[in-house]
């Protein structure tokens, strides 16, 4: 009896060690927003079984909007990683955000646009320290235009990277997007890869890597936060 109870208690432990691989684990910016939606299906359901599955199908969908997938950081010294999930959109050498105060040296700027079907967090891109983190209040202008990083809403956040090089990052508002979360401040040491930040429903990121960087991706191409290889830094 024994037994037969200790192989059910296995293989149903088996069995969550695989759900586990299989779905990712949530934000915890998303935890109210699946709350509300299972709410209210649960409430919808008392008056129509359909709606009720509609809205259970709702909830699932923004438990996986939410999702903060583990990733594997790349072994390479020297280079700054994809700061989020979605498609590159320009690279291009242009002014750092004004509101840093780095002057107006060009940096090359590697953007990426998230759709709203691609994981919404952020990761930092290298090894380092915070050393500002800056708000600014704008429109909500398609993440896909060239000229959103300057007049959307967004976050940017300046980092010193391990190795002395100044990488920026800047987390932009769209259309959709009305929620910019960032959860590292000033002075805290950060580890490349780790998550600290999402944009809620449609958004872009930029990364900004000191000119003479090597950038290796061209837009069109796809990118996988905390993994792609976005830029090989200068040496020294």
């Amino acid at each position: 009896m024994n037994s037969d109870r200790d192989q059910h208690s296995g293989g149903v432990s088996h069995f969550i060690e695989l759900a586990r691989g299989i779905v990712p684990p949530m934000h915890p910016a998303g935890r109210p927003f699946v709350a509300g939606a299972a709410v209210a299906s649960l409430l919808v359901r008392r008056f129509s079984k359909r709606a009720g599955v509609l809205g259970f199908l709702v909830t699932a969908w923004v438990a996986w909007f939410f999702r903060e997938p583990k990733r594997v950081l790349p072994t390479r010294p020297g280079v700054a990683v994809a700061p989020a999930d979605g498609t590159v959109s320009h690279v291009v050498e242009v002014a750092p955000p004004a509101e840093l105060g780095l002057g107006t040296d060009p940096m090359i700027r590697i953007s990426v646009f998230l759709s709203v079907f691609d994981v919404h967090v952020q990761r930092v891109p290298a090894a380092g320290e915070i050393r500002q983190v800056s708000y600014h209040a704008g429109k909500f202008l398609s993440a896909d235009l060239d000229k959103a990083s300057e007049v959307n809403e967004r976050n940017t956040v300046l980092l010193r990277t391990t190795s002395g090089h100044d990488l920026v990052v800047v987390q932009i508002a769209g259309l959709v997007a009305r929620r910019i979360v960032c959860q590292v401040v000033e002075g805290e040491k950060v580890d490349a890869g780790q998550t600290y930040g999402l944009i809620r429903f449609g958004s872009r990121v930029d990364l900004y890597v000191p000119r003479g960087s090597r950038p290796l991706v061209e837009a069109g191409m796809r990118t996988i936060g905390g993994e792609t290889v976005l830029a090989e830094l200068p040496e020294g």
